[in-house]
C-alpha cells in the first residue's frame, strides 16, 4: 500500500497543467502557430545577459569545488549577507545575513514555511482568494487547515471585514500573494495598513502572534510607476518568500529564500524551524552555483517591457470587444469576466478554437479566466481575432 494523501495528490490533475499539456497535443495536430495557449505562467523574456556572463565566468575561472561542493543548509553566508545588504539599501530593511535561508524556489519556500509553523493538525492558515491553487496543498499535507477569504470583486484588494471574521483562536498565520496571481492586482499602502493593524489588534486578543506570510515572486513585475513596498515596515511579525523564477527569468533553476526579519516574534524559534523543515523535505538549499549567481546579479531583473506590452495590448482590445476585464498592476496576468459568469464554459469554449484560458473556479473565484501574458507580442497580436471569435459566441 501507498500512502493515501499522498496517493490523491499525485492522481488529481492540475487543471493549468492539463491545458498547458492539450496546447502541446493540438500544437501537433494544428501547427504550434495555430494554438494560443495562455495557460501556464512561463516567462518569456530572457534572463538578463549579467546571468549567463556569471555562470560562464564561475564555469571557468572558479574551482569546480567552489561551485559544485556543499553549502551551508542556510545557504552561502557571503550570499546572504549580499541579500541583506541589497534589501537594506533597497527597503530600508535592518537584516542580517542570519535572516535569509536560502530555498529551491518559491514553492520549497511555502512548503517549508507551512512545516515550520503548524504545530498541531488543524491549525489554520487563511488565504485570500484568488490565490495560487497549490497552497492549499502546502497548509494541508503538514496538518494544517485552510480557511478561505471570499475575493473582493469589485478592487481586487482585501476585504479586511471578510478577513477579520475569518480568524479564530487556532489562526497560525495568513497568507498573502502580491501582486497577485492570479488577477495581477497590488496591494495598496492603505491595503496593507489595514492589514497590519487587524493582525496586531487579533494578535493582542488571542495572546499569540498570528504571521503573516508574504509570497512575493513577481515583486519586481509592477506597472504605471507603482510602489514595490516592504510588507514587515506594515506589520513587523512578516515573513518574506520570494523566486528569482520571474525576475531574472531562472524558473526551471529553482532558486528563493525565505526571509524572517529580525522583529519578529519568535524569530529565532521561526528560524530554527525554517531549517528543520528544509532538513525533513530534502530541500537542502538553492545549488551552489545559482547562489553564486544570485549574488552577482544582486537587484538586477529581465526586462519587463515586453510583457507591459502585452498588458496594454490585451487589456484594451478586450475591453473593446466588450468583455469585462481587471485592470492589472503587476505580474503577468489578465483576469477576464465570463459573459454569462461561467468560467468552466468559457475556458471549453476557449478550447474549441485552440485559445487557453485558466478558469477562475481553480483558484476560488468563479466566473473568472486567468490570461497569462507572458507570450511573444506577435503571439498576441495574432489571438485578437480568435479573442473576437470567443465574444461572438456569445451575441
Amino acid at each position: 500500500m501507498v500512502a493515501t494523501k499522498m496517493y490523491e495528490l499525485g492522481a488529481k490533475a492540475n487543471l493549468i497543467r492539463t491545458l498547458y499539456m492539450f496546447g502541446l497535443q493540438q500544437a501537433e495536430t494544428v501547427g504550434e502557430e495555430n494554438v494560443f495557449d495562455y495557460s501556464i505562467g512561463n516567462p518569456s523574456v530572457p534572463p538578463p545577459q549579467a546571468v549567463s556572463d556569471a555562470i560562464v565566468e564561475l564555469a571557468t575561472k572558479y574551482s569546480p569545488m567552489e561551485i559544485n561542493s556543499y553549502t551551508p543548509a542556510m545557504g552561502l553566508s557571503e550570499v546572504r549577507q549580499g541579500l541583506a545588504d541589497y534589501m537594506n539599501k533597497t527597503y530600508g530593511a535592518e537584516l542580517k545575513a542570519d535572516n535569509f535561508y536560502l530555498t529551491c524556489g518559491a514553492s520549497a519556500s511555502l512548503s517549508i514555511i507551512m512545516k515550520a509553523l503548524i504545530e498541531q493538525d488543524g491549525d489554520e492558515v487563511i488565504i485570500i482568494a484568488p490565490y495560487y491553487p497549490e497552497y492549499k496543498t502546502f497548509v494541508t499535507v503538514p496538518g494544517g487547515k485552510v480557511v478561505i477569504v471570499p475575493p473582493d470583486t469589485k478592487h481586487f484588494q482585501l476585504d479586511i471585514e471578510k478577513l477579520e471574521a475569518a480568524i479564530t483562536p487556532r489562526t497560525k498565520a495568513v497568507l498573502i500573494n502580491s501582486p497577485n496571481n492570479p488577477s495581477g492586482m497590488v496591494y495598496s499602502a492603505e491595503t496593507l495598513t489595514k492589514l497590519g493593524d487587524l493582525l496586531r489588534e487579533k494578535s493582542q486578543e488571542l495572546g499569540h502572534p498570528i504571521y503573516l506570510i508574504s509570497d512575493e515572486p513577481y515583486r519586481e513585475i509592477v506597472y504605471d510607476n507603482i510602489p514595490i513596498l516592504y510588507v514587515p515596515k506594515f506589520y513587523k511579525d512578516s515573513i518574506i518568500l520570494y523566486s528569482y523564477s520571474k525576475s531574472l527569468s531562472l524558473p526551471g533553476n529553482r532558486a528563493g529564500y525565505i526571509l524572517v526579519p529580525g522583529g519578529v516574534e519568535d524569530g529565532k524559534d521561526v528560524y530554527t524551524a525554517v531549517i528543520g523543515a528544509g532538513r525533513a523535505l530534502g530541500f537542502v538549499n538553492m545549488p551552489n552555483l545559482y547562489q553564486h549567481v544570485i549574488l552577482k546579479c544582486m537587484g538586477m531583473t529581465s526586462d519587463f517591457s515586453v510583457y507591459d506590452q502585452n498588458r496594454k495590448t490585451l487589456y484594451n482590445n478586450l475591453s473593446e470587444m466588450g468583455f469585462d476585464c481587471v485592470y492589472p498592476s503587476g505580474a503577468f496576468y489578465l483576469f477576464m469576466k465570463a459573459p454569462d459568469g461561467d468560467d468552466m464554459q468559457l475556458m471549453e469554449n476557449g478550447k474549441k478554437i485552440n485559445l487557453l484560458l485558466v478558469p477562475g473556479t481553480g483558484f476560488d473565484c468563479p466566473g473568472y479566466v486567468r490570461i497569462s501574458y507572458c507570450k511573444q507580442p506577435e503571439m498576441v497580436e495574432r489571438s485578437l481575432p480568435v479573442f473576437q471569435k470567443l465574444r461572438d459566441m456569445y451575441k
